[in-house]
């Protein structure tokens, strides 16, 4: 079992910038790729960004590519989102996911979530 946690998220102006964390626990979690899903006000849950375990390549989505950074530090055994350029339309839950690869029902782990709110 892989124990995922959120944190980070807040409000802010458009054009800001936040980091959201994900603090990874259980046997194997150190093993896992790990992803970031977002599901704003009245819309399906979609992917942000994923990085894989080995290599540690990287995947974003269209929407967020040149302005959010997912990284990782096994020391500490969290994953980051780091987002800049925030625009209104970045408002939404953002979830840890871990497990899986790229689409939503690949992954095993899943946390509550974090919310970010975009103001313009």
């Amino acid at each position: 079992q892989v124990q995922l946690k959120e944190t980070g998220g807040g409000s802010v102006q458009a054009g800001g910038s936040l980091t959201l964390s994900c603090a990874v626990s259980g046997r194997t979690s150190s093993r896992e790729n790990m992803a970031w899903f977002r599901r704003a006000p009245g819309k399906d849950r979609e992917f942000v960004a994923a990085m894989k375990f080995h290599g540690g390549s990287t995947v974003y989505a269209d929407s967020v590519k040149g302005r959010f950074t997912i990284s990782r530090d096994f020391a500490k055994n969290t994953v980051s989102l780091q987002m800049n350029s925030l625009k209104s339309e970045d408002t939404a839950v953002y979830y840890c996911a871990a497990g899986g690869w790229l689409t939503q029902t690949s992954y095993l782990y899943w946390g509550p979530g974090t919310q970010v709110t975009v103001s313009s």
